[in-house]
């Protein structure tokens, strides 16, 4: 039998992606991490993403106002860190040092990699036009470094309420994608 869930709870169903730390630099010099779970690939070349950020976020600021950051991608071993770490504002801390995490400068953007995380992408600014009304960002992705030697590789995805999925195995189903393989060369 079907269960009804109200319609506020699409999230729960659709999340698009793994939990991310949003890395900042202000012009102040301050870096700054933000945890966000709702962001989206909009497409592959260029490649963009779409990222919430909001007036609620001290993050924010910065990303107004250098129009620049760094989407970093923990794995579940930091599951709790990144909930911590959405749990306080910047303002008042500095989260790098707060929990214990390692910034590393990044090539093309200001803001810091994060050395604990599987994945870090360099990411610019390229569409504000939703911001007004949806807090929506067009992010174009400039550089992505991946932590080959990291062997704990399972990402954590956000399911409302405090609940959380880990990733588990991969389904290769790469060899039947005959209509998009030009797009996975």
């Amino acid at each position: 039998m079907m269960e009804r869930l109200p319609a506020e709870s699409a999230y729960r169903i659709l999340e698009s992606g793994p939990i991310v730390l949003v890395s900042t630099r202000g012009p102040d010099g301050r870096a700054n991490l933000m945890t966000m779970g709702f962001h989206m690939m909009i497409q592959h070349d260029p490649p963009l993403v779409g990222a919430i950020v909001g007036p609620w976020d001290h993050s924010r600021r910065a990303l107004s106002q250098t129009r620049e950051c760094v989407l970093a991608v923990p794995t579940v071993d930091l599951a709790e860190t990144v909930v911590d770490i959405g749990n306080c504002s910047g303002a008042s801390l500095d989260k790098f040092e707060r929990f214990g995490l390692t910034p590393m400068p990044a090539q093309t953007v200001d803001a810091p990699l994060v050395r604990e995380c599987l994945a870090n992408l360099e990411c610019r600014v390229v569409d504000d036009g939703f911001v007004r009304r949806y807090d929506l960002w067009v992010l174009e992705v400039q550089r992505i470094w991946i932590d080959a030697a990291r062997e704990e590789r399972r990402l954590i995805h956000h399911q409302g309420d405090g609940r959380f999925s880990v990733d588990g195995e991969t389904l290769d189903l790469g060899e039947r994608m005959v209509k998009w393989r030009h797009l996975m060369d």
